[in-house]
This record gives C-alpha cells, structure tokens and sequence, in this order.
C-alpha cells in the first residue's frame, strides 16, 4: 500500500495505490484519520485501488464518522465499479460525495 499526502490549497488530498485489507487497512487509517481536523476539506483518491475489503470500508467509515463529527468534508474520487458496486450493495456509498476525477472532486470541496 502507498500512501502519499499532499496540499491542494487547503484540501488535503490522499492518493492510495494497492488493495486495502486486513493488513492494509490500519496504516491507511493511521494516515488518514488525522486529517479529519475541524472544518477541513479531504479528498481521497481511489483510482489506483483495484480491489477493497471488509476492512477497507471500516477505515472509510471511520474516516468518514470522524470528519462527520468535526465538520470536516471529505469526498471519494476514482472508485472503481467493483468498489462502487460493493459499496452501493452495503449501503456505505450513500454516506460519500464521489467524483470521478481528482480534478472534479477538488472542484466539488473548493465550490462546497
């Protein structure tokens, strides 16, 4: 799993690459929880992830709980159709903003 972190403005956009699972899972929310700051603007790009587990959505869900709880906003870009479609099934995409493209969801968080 790579994780890289950069500043767009005052967005923090994440970029994975690599599956999140059981072992993955807990380095990704360790990097990203922190970010759910009060008021903070977070876009985490999902284009490099081909695949997701159960694991991975419980980091979702508590990244996204956790910006909930601050006022943070947070929008998911790149998610594949075998994530969308997993998601959608369990409900957790009604939770998300989702955009297709890093630049569509920084213009979603930067209009918002």
């Amino acid at each position: 799993m790579d994780i890289k972190i950069k500043k767009v403005e005052e967005i923090n956009v994440v970029e994975l690459a690599g599956d999140i699972d059981a072992s993955t899972a807990p380095p990704v929310q360790e990097k990203v929880l922190p970010l759910a700051e009060p008021q903070a603007k977070i876009l985490i790009d999902m284009s490099k992830v081909p695949f997701m587990s159960s694991a991975g959505l419980r980091v979702l869900l508590s990244v996204h709980r956790q910006a909930t709880a601050r006022e943070a906003q947070l929008v998911l870009v790149g998610l594949s159709e075998e994530i969308q479609d997993t998601m959608s099934v369990t409900g957790f995409l009604e939770f998300f903003t989702t955009c297709d493209t890093q630049e569509s969801g920084l213009e979603a968080l930067k209009n918002a």
